[in-house]
């Protein structure tokens, strides 16, 4: 960031009083601009036993498999966007049920928010950001195509608490450094 949103002004990188990170904060009218992590929202939207994968057309990780799942927009709650997003990437409604898992990945100043939900029908297909849809079991998840760690983990809870009979929220920290490797609340 260089210039003001407010004013136009040059920015300047610094500490301002009464905070203890740097910010950008303008000189000239005195706005400071605060950065905040991205929240990303989606589900496991299930259907007769299955659930629904995208595979992407769109960077980052093109071609490999997620959930329905993107940035929330301003405005809308968790929930809402988890049904756009679903909508937008896979033409598929669905309601939504529990929040399941919660993933912080400060390395990339992200939130993951992912939802257990119901396709409220079978009619769903790929999106403008999606080359091709598709329900699996957990037998035919391509496991080692998959695009985001994130969704790795919610999987493997997804199918493990499906089996006990019991859905809980997971919750953890993906750091960079271990590969994959969830730290916290799982």
């Amino acid at each position: 960031m260089n210039f003001c949103s407010n004013c136009a002004a040059p920015l300047a990188r610094r500490v301002p009083p009464g905070d203890s990170l740097p910010r950008h904060v303008c000189d000239a009218c005195g706005t400071i601009h605060y950065e905040n992590p991205k929240m990303i929202v989606g589900c496991v939207a299930e259907w007769q036993g299955r659930i629904l994968l995208c595979r992407r057309a769109i960077e980052p990780r093109y071609g490999l498999w997620t959930v329905p799942a993107g940035f929330l927009e301003n405005g809308e709650t968790t929930a809402a966007g988890a049904r756009r997003e679903t909508l937008e990437e896979a033409n598929a409604r669905v309601e939504i049920d529990d929040l399941f898992a919660l993933f912080n990945l400060p390395h990339i100043n992200q939130v993951y928010m992912l939802f257990r939900a119901r396709l409220l029908d079978g009619d769903f297909g790929p999106g403008s950001e999606t080359l091709e849809t598709r329900l699996v079991d957990e037998t035919e998840v391509p496991w080692n195509e998959l695009a985001f760690v994130t969704v790795r983990n919610t999987l493997t809870h997804y199918f493990n608490d499906r089996r006990s009979g019991r859905f809980s929220l997971h919750m953890g920290t993906i750091e960079p450094m271990t590969r994959g490797s969830v730290r916290g609340g799982d």
